[in-house]
């Protein structure tokens, strides 16, 4: 009877496993985290972002201080909306050496702040911003449809990080971009229109415009 014991308890487990609740879905009218993942610093909290860029040695330091630090700015949040920049201009994005003194913000200064540190820490990764565009939101009339991100490559496969709905998360390794697009989408519960990697966040000037993001696409 006893010796039947391991075998019980593994059916349980997997019964129980079987049971379990699936993730919940992300808030899809908002881009402020829906979960922190704990991650331990590596090193002691810098003094300022100079100091920061001496002592993180892979994009899995600047990703675990993203977790321990980045605080969401909903408010900003609407006035980088398309609606407050059609009628004031846009607000500039935050510097990434103020926003490490100060990490509060919303995706596009989170993705630069993870874009510039990367780009200093791991150059051979290549990192750039990943523009996503999600069918359009009103909040408090504000419409809201891009968000940001940063994006790296290891060994010929992407990864992400830098994502304010998920600040300590590190999504990787895909196949593609669009292959984590895809599965984005399906966890914000958002329709992506188009996405594209890009080497800046601002808009691309008329006179640059022969010059093509490094990857875009369209959902199908």
């Amino acid at each position: 009877m006893w010796s039947r014991w391991p075998e019980a308890l593994a059916a349980l487990a997997i019964a129980l496993g079987g049971c379990a609740a699936p993730l919940p879905r992300a808030d899809p009218a908002s881009d402020a985290p829906e979960a922190r993942v704990a991650v331990a610093l590596a090193a002691p909290e810098a003094a300022d972002w100079a100091q920061a860029l001496r002592q993180w040695r892979s994009a899995e330091d600047v990703n675990a201080w993203i977790g321990a630090r980045f605080a969401y700015d909903r408010e900003r949040a609407l006035a980088l909306s398309e609606t407050q920049r059609g009628r004031g201009g846009p607000l500039a994005i935050f510097e990434p050496a103020a926003f490490y003194a100060s990490p509060t913000g919303v995706c596009v200064d989170l993705a630069r702040f993870a874009v510039e540190s990367l780009r200093a820490v791991e150059p051979a990764s290549r990192p750039a911003y990943l523009m996503i565009e999600f069918a359009p939101v009103t909040i408090a009339g504000n419409t809201l449809r891009r968000h940001w991100m940063a994006t790296f490559e290891r060994g010929g496969a992407h990864w992400f990080t830098g994502d304010s709905k998920r600040p300590g998360h590190l999504a990787g390794p895909y196949a593609s971009v669009k292959d984590f697009v895809q599965e984005y989408a399906a966890w914000r519960g958002r329709e992506v229109v188009a996405f594209a990697v890009r080497d800046g966040y601002r808009r691309q000037l008329r006179q640059r415009a022969a010059r093509q993001p490094r990857e875009e696409g369209r959902t199908p």
